[in-house]
């Protein structure tokens, strides 16, 4: 096996554990890593439930498609991510209940971390919260309000929309949107 087969491997399982598990339906998620410098992203229309290493683009990080399907509609968001900061090697977007649930009730908040941390590790595994005014998915105006959020914040809610996160590694992104999930789950349990 080659080193490209056995990094996707992680992706490919952790996109079907958040299917399995309801934090992504449809063909609405997205996730992407970095291999030798270029984007992996999953293909336009793709299912994390059926999710296999044939469903990858390859992009350059000028976002320019070298192989594979159609990339994600939201290959900007992951691109502004990576470079943001160098030791960012993997980004999760869903659209989880809780986390997408919060992104509405609190679209208004556009400064400071903007889910508690009633716990520790929210903070501990993710960092701060930011809040991505609403635009259209896939719009240039989200990519315009990403890009004025970026470099503020560890990890995302797009409004009205789902969280998005980063990490060192596929593994590090993924247990950071179930962090970020669980703790939206919390404050909407405590709020309330």
């Amino acid at each position: 096996m080659d080193e490209l087969s056995k990094k996707i491997e992680d992706p490919v399982w952790a996109a079907r554990s958040l299917f399995e598990r309801g934090k992504a339906t449809g063909s609405s998620a997205n996730l992407s890593f970095v291999h030798r410098g270029h984007i992996y992203i999953t293909s336009s229309g793709t299912c994390f439930g059926r999710l296999t290493k044939e469903d990858f683009s390859q992009v350059t990080m000028d976002k320019e498609h070298i192989t594979g399907k159609k990339p994600s509609k939201e290959l900007p968001l992951h691109q502004m991510y990576y470079l943001k900061d160098k030791k960012i090697q993997a980004v999760v977007h869903t659209h989880s209940f809780y986390s997408t649930l919060f992104s509405c009730k609190n679209k208004g908040v556009v400064s400071g971390t903007v889910v508690p941390s009633y716990t520790p590790y929210l903070k501990m595994k993710v960092g701060t919260i930011g809040m991505v005014p609403y635009a259209e998915p896939g719009s240039e105006e989200l990519f315009g309000y990403f890009k004025d959020t970026v470099d503020y914040y560890d990890a995302f809610l797009l409004a009205n929309h789902g969280p998005i996160v980063g990490g060192k590694s596929i593994m590090d992104a993924f247990y950071g949107i179930e962090e970020l999930e669980d703790s939206c789950r919390i404050a909407l349990t405590l709020e309330d």
